[in-house]
């Protein structure tokens, strides 16, 4: 071998320096093109290059798209929060300016009725079936409630009277219970008659007014109140007005449908009337 590369160094020498012409004129024709080992790396590792720069691209914005997702449901989490947070807020805000309204009707009921002294009651059921309409009430014989006391509302209007009382508890009969019985008064023509609940009616949310005077006259719209003329009562609750004047099926009497003024159905608070100045 060494004789080889002795015996012919010159031809090589002239090998060498043509092969590194030919490459320096080749780059220069090529105007800046790679050298054919580094274009076949090239060709050979572009496809790989770009396979590897789309799985990192997707794998990004799936990582994105989740940490989004992410983000959002926990935006909306919040955000259900903040609102369940903010009904609440209003509810007892709702609630708060309830309480005052009752307070303030009230107040006003008690200088119009300074005669009339009142135990706040909640109601916690109210019933109503074919034969009784009644309210439950959270208080009882521990809170002065007894038997024959009459309910009203915060307006002062009749609600019913206690029929049943426990230590804690009382059932009301309201008005348009078919077993009531009570004094009434027709406001503008100052008329007594007989205020009682009836079976037909009941159904209706509407009580009677029976035994009406023979000469008397009465409009739709007229105002009842209790007349207190027992004694049990106190006079003057309004009851409701009437919607209508009917003839009894005898043809021989009339009787009024009244509708009450009392929301039954509605009621949360009530005021019971534990004592009162008697009319007799």
């Amino acid at each position: 071998m060494k004789d080889f590369f002795r015996n012919n160094g010159v031809l090589l020498l002239i090998i060498a320096v043509l092969l590194s012409l030919i490459v320096a004129v080749t780059s220069a024709l090529l105007g800046g093109f790679a050298d054919p080992f580094s274009n076949l790396l090239g060709i050979l590792s572009t496809p790989i290059r770009n396979g590897i720069n789309s799985v990192v691209g997707w794998t990004e914005d799936r990582y994105q798209a989740l940490f989004r997702q992410s983000e959002l449901e926990a935006e909306y989490e919040q955000l259900k929060k903040d609102y369940a947070e903010l009904e609440q807020t209003l509810r007892e805000a709702q609630q708060a300016i309830d309480e005052n309204e009752r307070l303030r009707n009230l107040l006003g009921l008690k200088e119009e009725r300074p005669d009339l002294e009142f135990a706040e009651a909640t109601v916690t059921a109210v019933g109503s079936t074919n034969w009784d309409s009644t309210l439950t009430l959270g208080q009882g014989s521990s809170s002065g409630l007894a038997a024959g006391q009459a309910v009203i509302d915060e307006y002062g209007n009749l609600v019913g009277l206690i029929d049943e009382v426990g230590t804690n508890w009382s059932r009301v009969m309201t008005i348009i219970d078919s077993d009531l019985e009570l004094g009434g008064l027709v406001a503008r023509t100052d008329s007594a008659a007989l205020l009682e609940g009836n079976f037909e009616l009941m159904g209706q949310g509407k009580l009677r007014l029976s035994y009406l005077p023979e000469n008397s006259e009465f409009m739709t719209g007229d105002q009842v109140l209790t007349s207190g003329l027992s004694g049990l009562y106190p006079a003057g609750l309004v009851v409701g007005h009437i919607e209508e004047v009917r003839t009894d099926p005898s043809g021989m009497t009339r009787y009024a449908v009244v509708a009450p003024e009392a929301d039954l159905q509605n009621l949360r608070q009530v005021f019971v009337i534990t004592s009162f100045a008697s009319t007799q």
